[in-house]
C-alpha cells in the first residue's frame, strides 16, 4: 500500500478544474488524476468536451465527475461547487484556468468587453474560491492555483482586459495567500508564455509578440508542461510554496 500512494501522491485528495473541457485545463485534469485526485471536471458550455475528458480520466483507471456551470456567475457556482462537493465527498484542490482571449484595440474596446473578460479570469477566480475555501478548510488544509499569462508581463497590444484580467489574478492570489496562510491553504499562480494549444476563433491569431520567434529555447510550450506545474504547486511537493507568480515560457520573460 505504501508503494501505491507514493506512486499516486494526490491519492484521496478531491480537484476542481475549470475550464477543463481542452487544452491546458484538460492536461491539468488529467494529469492530477493520474496522480491519485478525483476530478471535478468543469466547463461553461460545451458537455462534450468535459465529457470527453471524464471518459479518458476513467479509462486510464481514475476517478472524475462533470460540472457544468459559468465559473463567472455568481448565482450559478455556489450550487455547482455544493452538487461537486456532496458529489466527491469535498475538495482539496482549486485550478481556476477558465478565461477568454480577444484581441480588441484600446479604442475600439466596449465596456461589455472588458467586463465579459474580466468576469471569467478575475471575477470567476473570486467566485470559485469564495465557494471552494469552506470545504478545504473543513478538510484541513488545500491549494488554489490560478492560471495567469504572460501577456500582463512583457506588455501585448490589443489584450489590455486579458492583461488587466491576469494581473488582477495575480494580486488576489497574494492576498489569499497570506490570509488563508493560518488555514494551511497555499495559493499560487501560474503564467504560461506561448504554449501549443487549439486557439478559439475569438482569440484571433497569435500576436506576433508573443510568438516562437522570441522564445529563447525556440519552440512553443506543451500543456503537459503547465500542468506538470500545476501538480507540483498542488502536491506535496509544493507545500511550501505560496502567494507566487510561477513563468513557464522557455525563456520569454525572466523574473
Amino acid at each position: 500500500m505504501a508503494a501505491v500512494e507514493q506512486d499516486r501522491p494526490l491519492a484521496g485528495k478531491v480537484a476542481l478544474v475549470t475550464g477543463a473541457g481542452k487544452n491546458i485545463g484538460r492536461e491539468i485534469a488529467r494529469c492530477l488524476a493520474a496522480d491519485g485526485a478525483t476530478l471535478i471536471v468543469n466547463g461553461r458550455s460545451d458537455r462534450a468536451a468535459v465529457d470527453e475528458v471524464v471518459r479518458e480520466i476513467a479509462a486510464a483507471g481514475g476517478k472524475a465527475i462533470a460540472a457544468m456551470g459559468d465559473a463567472s456567475d455568481p448565482a450559478a457556482v455556489p450550487p455547482m461547487v455544493e452538487a461537486a462537493a456532496a458529489a466527491t465527498g469535498g475538495i482539496d484542490i482549486l485550478v481556476s484556468n477558465a478565461g477568454l482571449r480577444r484581441q480588441t484595440k484600446f479604442l475600439e474596446m466596449s465596456f461589455a468587453e472588458w467586463r465579459e473578460i474580466l468576469s471569467v479570469s478575475l471575477d470567476g477566480a473570486f467566485l470559485m474560491a469564495k465557494a471552494v475555501v469552506p470545504h478545504m478548510i473543513r478538510r484541513g488544509g488545500g491549494a488554489i492555483v490560478g492560471l495567469s499569462g504572460i501577456s500582463n508581463h512583457v506588455g501585448t497590444p490589443n489584450r489590455c482586459h486579458v492583461s488587466a484580467a491576469k494581473a488582477g489574478l495575480e494580486g488576489l492570489v497574494r492576498a489569499l495567500a497570506i490570509e488563508l496562510a493560518p488555514h494551511r491553504i497555499t495559493c499560487n499562480a501560474v503564467a504560461p508564455g506561448t504554449i501549443d494549444t487549439v486557439r478559439g476563433a475569438s482569440a484571433g491569431p497569435m500576436p506576433k509578440r508573443l510568438g516562437v520567434g522570441g522564445v529563447p529555447l525556440a519552440r512553443k510550450g506543451r500543456p503537459e508542461e503547465i500542468a506538470a506545474m500545476v501538480r507540483l504547486l498542488v502536491g506535496p511537493e509544493g507545500g511550501y510554496i505560496t502567494g507566487q507568480t510561477i513563468h513557464v515560457n522557455g525563456g520569454s520573460f525572466l523574473t
